[in-house]
């Protein structure tokens, strides 16, 4: 009898082997990018360099190591015969480095991307939904200055370190989203009379679970369905309960010195990722979503239709000053238009969509930002899901 029920369960454990093998070429298929990016040097010094600049974003009590900044900085300097590589695995995660540039000078660059009054999910719209900066939990509160100041070539550099909330776009392959706490550490420095800046992040926790999103039309519009559901809404993989186990990452933003008003960004990161504990992100998925977000930078900050910083300091600020309900009320719209505009594309069914939600436990800060978007989608003439009059308070 115990023969016949082994013998019975083989083809029921074929078939869940079956399942798990599609699910993995669905979820995380191999990416034909990540043979185009040859792997670093493995006797480079760059990545032990990258890695202990995330050691000191990790730790507070650590001092910066010049040596290691001097050798990213450099690196990302040097005239390369490609612009994306396969990093070496580090903490059991994959990494890679992806190269571009903007032509900005860096004054502007910090203005807009580094800036206290304009959210970072406006130059990463593709990228992030929302980043509420945290400060220093039980220490010193820090924030990013509204203006950054030039480093003088004798001059210290600035550090401010401090945690943010991460909430992500839905992924181009799976349509999950995921949000997560990074520890953050920016360094402002001179390095051969050119201005640098050191953006470092490393993951806390693991990731909320992964959920439901959408990308509704082209990624290039920005527009997203959040389900606050569980899974993927790839067809029979809503089961999957997926995480971000690690996530680290720095990022060099020079002056390059091909032209005088080029802002050079090289980035070097690695993500862990997946179910059960077990890992699939590879390579090319990593440079995938660098690219993604490297092209609508380009993009925002190369366009003659950019407003001046200063115009959208103004409208965070009006939007802020408004009362909670005036904002829940913006809110619920923008979110009424995501679901509805997710059914009129067939990518919902009437029948999954939800009763209007309270959003008062949604932070203040997260609100604003998803509404900004609106409004830098209206100033930059792309569509948006609400009337000018909702967002554009100026």
């Amino acid at each position: 009898m115990m023969k016949k029920k082994i013998r019975n369960s083989a083809p029921g454990l074929r078939r869940l082997l079956t399942t798990l093998i599609i699910a993995l070429l669905i979820l995380f298929p191999p990416q034909i990018s990540a043979a185009g990016a040859p792997p670093l040097d493995t006797a480079s010094p760059i990545p032990a360099a990258a890695m202990t600049l995330v050691q000191f974003c990790a730790d507070p009590k650590a001092r910066l190591d010049d040596q290691a900044v001097a050798t990213v900085v450099d690196y990302v300097l040097e005239q390369k015969s490609a612009k994306e590589f396969e990093l070496p695995n580090l903490q059991d995660a994959p990494g890679a480095y992806y190269e571009s540039e903007t032509r900005i000078n860096f004054t502007n660059f910090l203005q807009y991307s580094y800036s206290d009054q304009i959210p970072a999910s406006l130059t990463s719209p593709a990228s992030l939904r929302y980043s509420l900066w945290n400060g220093i939990p039980g220490g010193e509160s820090q924030r990013l200055p509204v203006s950054w100041k030039p480093i003088l070539p004798s001059g210290k550099p600035v550090i401010i370190r401090g945690s943010q909330r991460d909430g992500i776009t839905p992924d181009l392959t799976t349509g999950v989203y995921y949000e997560y706490d990074l520890k953050k550490a920016y360094i402002l420095l001179n390095h051969k009379g050119r201005q640098v800046l050191l953006s470092i992040s490393k993951q806390i926790n693991v990731s909320d679970v992964g959920k439901k999103g959408i990308i509704i039309g082209n990624d290039d519009d920005w527009t997203y369905y959040y389900s606050g559901e569980t899974g993927s809404a790839k067809t029979g993989l809503g089961w999957i309960k997926s995480y971000i186990y690690d996530y680290f990452s720095v990022g060099v933003h020079v002056e390059s010195g091909t032209a005088p008003c080029v802002v050079r960004s090289g980035i070097f990161q690695w993500i862990r990722a997946g179910w059960s504990g077990i890992n699939f992100v590879q390579t090319g998925h990593i440079i995938k979503g660098m690219k993604r977000n490297a092209t609508n930078l380009k993009t925002i900050l190369e366009s003659p239709k950019l407003p001046a910083a200063r115009q959208i300091v103004a409208n965070y600020q009006q939007l802020s000053a408004l009362p909670q309900n005036d904002l829940l009320g913006k809110y619920a719209a923008l979110q009424q238009a995501r679901q509805s505009l997710a059914v009129q594309n067939g990518k919902i069914k009437t029948s999954e969509t939800k009763k209007q939600a309270s959003y008062a436990g949604t932070p203040k800060e997260q609100i604003i930002e998803e509404l900004m978007l609106e409004y830098f989608k209206i100033t930059l003439g792309k569509a948006s899901l609400l009337d000018k009059k909702v967002v554009l308070l100026q």
